[in-house]
């Protein structure tokens, strides 16, 4: 690594105090040009060797004098389609519609569509049914939609909407969304302030379960075709719509049927972008800033389970199976994962546009950021002050949570089995492999210590024809798991998000009456959770978990009352959702570069 004198040289003046014209320095113009190129020439060399970490820093501002760490894309308004843009854009600002969508989402809201994490098949189980007047309000709700589009039901309940384009050979776009909602607690109804399936509008905030959490994505995308189609709207590139029924209990019923589905007709990599529910943009560092979700973290539950003999408990071991068990789970919290970041992150891309975009960095941290893209020192340093967010900490690394536990059936009887079970949300630069060693290497000392037989996830780790006192079994505990997502690319081949983000500033001006190019950026994210396109990574390789939530200060896309009491919108968030919709479709459909 350089010195830090080095580092923090300042590079001498040619120009003597009072001088009126430069002086001659003591070599000649051209031996200085030499030395200059092999002083360069050499640091080259060995940064490229290994021999430094990171250039001298007023050479690494020669070198990066005309690069950005951020680049933004520029405001994208619709050209061929100018006039019609315009005209909505004019008609979204109204009151008028202002209470049509009001009413658009209000009556979504007050049709319950509740999925439960114990539901049966489809066709079995008749909770399923809740969808069938749903769709029939869809219907309804959005005349146009359903006598342009042609629509499939896939697995019964999920909808696939094809909006044909006039030219087969661009690419379709995606945008998806879901039509399920958390179930409200009946215990919890007392504290609403307006009853959850009321869809309340008190002049400002529209109320209910799936208000945010995503009805208004869905009904965004919706009101959108459908005030398109009411302006005799016919697209050059095709618009298709997927609405899975099943997300907030992994998609195993929805999306992934729907996913095989577009596989079939449209095959694989068919889609030039897909867009579903995800991040929005927030007040942050004294600028706005959208997050558009270009990642998620990948998940597996891992379950820990003990046997031992039983017997009465008059008579007990030094421990039975759950003081085993309460051991081994004391060790996974004793034990985080380590969590650093790296370039790799998405959250380290964030930090980079905030870094220089951001209107109230202070000159320090602004300088660490910059110098974190190629310093491992300056990139511990922001490390440290990130990591005082646990949101951004939990977003970087694999994380941990015990979150079931169970064992022993009665109070004088020694329990003969106990088990728990680990959640793991998996960082973009590990794998479901890494977390599986990570366990089985993390409980082996105390399988020892306890003298049990070891196996983990199939693998049997104690060796043959030793005596044991119980078993130690480390498994898959539902039998699914989700690899890290393939990180949508924003810097090479990356048309779609250059279009997503000049759609974003298009919106968030034309919302505001503004003029600014520079009024909003648009910096790389991720969501804290998973959605539907966990199923959708064969249809494109540039997916976005975003639906222009305006998120104020916060920066948790689950406020607003989502899974939780007194779930609502903004009514001119929502409106401004509609309006992002219709300028992405306008937009990628005049596109020459997708």
């Amino acid at each position: 690594m350089a010195s830090e004198k080095m580092k923090d040289a300042v590079i001498p003046s040619l120009t003597y105090p009072g001088a009126t014209r430069p002086q001659k320095p003591h070599i000649g113009s051209g031996k200085l040009l030499y030395a200059g190129l092999f002083f360069l020439i050499t640091f080259i060399t060995w940064k490229a060797l290994g021999v430094v970490s990171e250039f001298p820093s007023f050479l690494d501002i020669i070198i990066k004098e005309d690069s950005t760490a951020c680049p933004q894309a520029g405001v994208l308004v619709p050209e061929r389609n100018g006039d019609l843009w315009s005209i909505l854009t004019e008609t979204y600002g109204t009151n008028e519609f202002k209470y049509r969508a009001v009413d658009w989402l209000g009556g979504a809201v007050r049709v319950p569509t509740e999925s439960f994490d114990d539901m049966g098949p489809v066709g079995q189980d008749p909770r399923w049914g809740a969808f069938v007047p749903f769709h029939s309000y869809l219907r309804k709700a959005f005349p146009l939609v359903h006598s342009a589009l042609k629509l499939s039901k896939v697995n019964t309940h999920g909808l696939l909407y094809e909006w044909k384009g006039s030219d087969m050979l661009l690419k379709p776009i995606l945008l998806a969304a879901h039509q399920d909602v958390v179930p409200v607690d009946p215990k919890t109804i007392e504290y609403w302030t307006y009853p959850p399936y009321s869809g309340y509008f008190d002049g400002q905030k529209l109320w209910g379960r799936g208000s945010s959490d995503d009805k208004s994505g869905l009904i965004g995308i919706l009101s959108s075709v459908e005030s398109l189609l009411e302006q005799k709207f016919s697209p050059t590139r095709t618009v298709i719509l997927a609405f899975g029924f099943d997300e907030e209990i992994s998609g195993t019923h929805g999306a992934k049927y729907l996913s095989e589905a577009m596989i079939d007709i449209y095959g694989q990599d068919a889609f030039a972008f897909i867009v579903d529910e995800g991040g929005g943009f927030v007040e942050s560092y004294g600028s706005v800033i959208a997050t558009p979700g270009i990642a998620e973290k990948g998940y597996i539950d891992v379950k820990v389970e003990v046997t031992s003999p039983g017997g009465h408990s008059s008579i007990p071991p030094d421990h039975t199976s759950i003081g085993i068990l309460s051991a081994l789970l004391v060790k996974f919290e004793e034990n985080p994962y380590k969590i650093h970041l790296t370039r790799d992150d998405p959250l380290f891309s964030t930090m980079q546009c905030i870094g220089e975009h951001g209107a109230d960095v202070s000159s320090g941290l602004r300088k660490t950021i910059k110098r974190s893209a190629k310093s491992n020192q300056a990139l511990r340093s922001l490390e440290k002050e990130v990591f005082k967010n646990p949101v951004y900490k939990h977003l970087v690394g694999t994380t941990q949570a015990v979150d079931l536990i169970q064992g022993g059936v009665k109070t004088n009887a020694l329990p003969e089995q106990a088990w728990a079970v680990v959640n793991h949300r998996i960082s973009v630069i590990s794998s479901v492999g890494d977390v599986m060693t990570h366990d089985s290497n993390l409980l082996r000392s105390l399988a020892e210590h306890f003298n049990l037989t070891y196996e983990a996830f199939g693998k049997k780790l104690t060796p043959n024809g030793v005596a044991s006192s119980g078993t130690l079994t480390l498994s898959n505990a539902f039998q699914s798991h989700l690899e890290p997502a393939p990180v949508t690319p924003v810097r090479k081949n990356a048309a779609p998000y250059q279009l997503l983000s000049g759609s974003i500033k298009a919106t968030y001006n034309s919302h505001r009456s503004l003029h600014s190019a520079d009024s909003i950026t648009v910096a790389p994210g991720m969501p804290s959770g998973n959605t539907d396109t966990r199923y959708y990574w064969d249809l494109s390789k540039h997916i976005f978990r975003y639906n222009h939530h305006n998120s104020g200060k916060t920066t948790n896309r689950l406020a607003g009352g989502v899974h939780t009491v007194n779930e609502a919108i903004g009514v001119d968030s929502f409106v401004e959702m509609i309006r992002f919709f219709t300028t992405l479709i306008l937009n990628a459909d005049e596109s020459k570069t997708l």
